[in-house]
């Protein structure tokens, strides 16, 4: 039980204080007077005054409560190094068992494990939550079992109480760790790109000056390079292929080493192609001859050489030459010398008029042969006795002329094989194509059919020749798509598509197998167009293989959902294809920096006065101390007892009740009034 003396006056203080000024005046001038009874004049104010105040005495039932301790146990990756994590847990039981043997005091025991994702210890956010969750005037004391490597020191809360660090590790570790600080997402092929490495060693390194460095690209046979230690090595690379490539940096683990988790870095470059190089040579002027011209010139990636053959040499007409302002075709130099220069090669309703000589296509069918693209886009000269068909390029083409041209309005549909090649795999809705209105019968001889046209008689055939592809469009009338006839059609994406598949992209691979990354867990993904695919297996990084099955999604599309157990290259494996992809990032926050310190925690802890100590030197004792004063030292944390109580009852007793008051005041001013009337 506690009492005091509270007030609860009638009027507001400032008022009060108007009285008190006006009984001070009066009794003044009752001296000035001299009024013999101005004591009791004054007494009886001071009770009228008192009275107006109405004080009370108050009496309160107090229970005490608990003084409450945070033990925050870091359990994150970089405490399950060496023997930190049993320290650690050896350490939060020694401690919990002291505070509870204390008595009045609680603890509240925090385990603190890894972010989400890559956000490595999030300390001072649990910090934070804890603290929410109870009153700031019962906490006593806050206990951080950690290695001090903390991600989050930015969002510390305002201490209630001290801090202190209990470190784990010890004084004599060491690391090594390998750091990308430079490597683009991005690289062109055939350019080389430049990617800035750097070693470091941090703790008590053995002082060693250069270490082996393994670089392998897509899970091939390593290279090793020695390179110094402490200082930024550029190290240029020319990607391989296009599409992904995972490039994996090793440093060979040393004796004593804390970890080698930091050792190695996974870098994923996607390669691009720089430009498009395209040769476009149209056989004579029509609509679609500017439709193809406007949609590779409307790419800003792509180099255009186009052609258009205007004055073929049986046109006599009787101009003389000197009069023409036509450019002579470079054919010697484009189809002979520059032929290698070029990505794609577009036939646009080309026949043979005696332009380009039996050799320079003979090299063009050489060109695929050896990895080179050819698109025709066919017109009625393809069925007509000057058809490229019959030409030394016909062991390229995937179709022959039956000579018949279609002259009637179809519209172009998707085979049942094209709904699973990538090329023409989710154009849209068929149903909402408009029609084209020429086609050019022909008969397939090898390659796949992925659209067809009037009674499904092939429309556009793809093939692999030799190292080459080769595409066949069996009509000129895909421009009408571009003019919005009948609502038009996909033609830019078809076109883009086949461009991409001609240049080898992997994303438009029939055949593929390849993984999507979303942290620990990667997306598999088969891609062919066979009916059904077999199990993928997955081969992790300590050499331990999972076979998983696959699911179709889409046509020709089959898909499973993988977990990594642990960061790394991972390979895929499914008959003769094989993929490799990096799970994790190149640097993982937990293990970027392991040498325990308190430098990030030690600002935090002196707004309070704690202290940082190991726990390679023993559990400190802990002592109560006073608030302000100093709360660690040699072998020992203090806590701070916060007297916090629970109010249970409040009782309040009258000092001057109404009767008292009336009796006081009255009696004073009967008695001044008797005096001063005697005199």
């Amino acid at each position: 039980m506690t009492g005091s003396v509270v007030f609860d006056p009638m009027l507001p203080w400032p008022v009060l204080a108007g009285v008190a000024a006006i009984l001070v005046a009066a009794i003044g001038l009752a001296l000035w007077r001299g009024l013999r009874g101005w004591p009791l004049r004054f007494l009886g104010g001071l009770v009228i005054l008192a009275a107006l105040a109405q004080p009370a005495f108050q009496q309160e039932d107090r229970a005490p409560l608990t003084d409450i301790v945070m033990l925050l146990e870091d359990t994150s990756a970089s405490q399950k190094l060496a023997e930190r994590a049993e320290v650690t847990a050896n350490a939060a039981d020694e401690i919990e068992t002291t505070l509870l043997a204390r008595g009045n005091t609680e603890v509240r025991r925090i385990t603190v494990g890894d972010g989400e994702g890559d956000t490595g210890t999030q300390l001072m956010t649990a910090l934070g939550t804890a603290l929410a969750e109870e009153p700031r005037a019962r906490v006593a004391g806050i206990i951080a079992l950690s290695d001090g490597r903390l991600h989050d020191i930015e969002r510390a809360p305002d201490l209630p109480a001290p801090l202190h660090l209990l470190m784990t590790g010890r004084e004599t570790d060491w690391d090594r760790r390998l750091v990308v600080s430079n490597a683009p997402a991005f690289a062109i092929l055939g350019e080389p790109v430049t990617l800035t490495l750097r070693i470091e060693d941090s703790g008590a390194a053995p002082g060693a000056t250069e270490t082996p460095l393994l670089v392998s690209v897509d899970g091939e046979e390593p290279q090793q390079f020695t390179v110094p230690i402490g200082r930024d090595i550029e190290l240029p690379l020319t990607l391989p292929h296009g599409g992904r490539n995972v490039l994996q940096f090793i440093v060979p683990t040393a004796e004593g080493e804390l970890t080698d988790r930091n050792n190695t870095a996974l870098i994923q470059i996607n390669g691009v192609r720089d430009r498009l190089r395209v040769l476009l040579v149209s056989g004579e002027p029509h609509p679609g001859g500017r439709t193809w011209r406007n949609l590779l010139k409307s790419d800003s990636s792509v180099d255009l050489v186009h052609f258009t053959i205007l004055r073929p040499p049986e046109k006599q007409d009787g101009v003389p030459v000197r009069e023409l302002s036509l450019i002579a075709f470079p054919t010697r130099e484009l189809f002979l010398e520059k032929i290698d220069d070029f990505d794609l090669i577009i036939f646009d309703r080309y026949k043979r008029r005696g332009i380009l000589p039996a050799i320079y296509l003979d090299n063009v069918a050489r060109y695929v042969e050896d990895g080179g693209a050819v698109l025709i886009a066919a017109g009625p000269d393809f069925a007509s006795a000057d058809s490229l068909y019959r030409s030394p390029l016909s062991p390229v083409v995937p179709a022959a002329p039956s000579a018949r041209v279609i002259e009637q309005g179809y519209a172009p549909k998707v085979t049942e094989r094209g709904e699973r090649h990538p090329v023409t795999a989710g154009l849209g809705n068929p149903e909402d194509w408009g029609r084209w209105l020429r086609q050019i019968e022909v008969d397939p001889e090898r390659g796949e059919v992925v659209m067809s046209g009037v009674d499904d008689k092939p429309l556009l055939m793809l093939d692999r020749v030799g190292e080459g592809r080769v595409a066949l469009l069996a009509s000129d009338h895909a421009w009408l798509w571009s003019r919005g006839y009948e609502g038009g059609g996909p033609q830019l994406e078809l076109l883009r598509r086949l461009a991409h598949w001609m240049m080898k992209e992997p994303e438009l691979e029939e055949e593929a197998l390849f993984a999507e990354a979303t942290g620990q867990t990667m997306r598999i993904i088969r891609r062919t167009l066979e009916d059904d695919a077999g199990p993928v297996t997955v081969i992790g990084p300590d050499g331990t293989e999972t076979e998983l099955p696959l699911e179709e999604v889409t046509p020709g599309r089959f898909e499973a959902l993988f977990e990594g157990p642990e960061i790394g290259l991972y390979r895929l494996r499914d008959g003769d294809m094989e993929s490799v992809i990096g799970l994790g990032p190149a640097a993982p926050k937990e293990f970027e920096q392991t040498i325990a310190s308190a430098a990030l925690l030690e600002p935090l802890i002196e707004t309070r006065r704690g202290g940082a100590l190991r726990l390679e030197d023993g559990v400190p004792r802990i002592r109560a101390v006073r608030e302000g004063r100093p709360a660690a030292g040699r072998g020992w944390i203090g806590i701070t007892p916060r007297g916090a109580f629970e109010t249970r009852d409040v009782t309040q007793v009258p000092l001057l009740p109404g009767w008292l008051v009336l009796l006081l005041a009255s009696g004073l001013i009967v008695a001044a009034w008797l005096r001063e009337g005697r005199s």
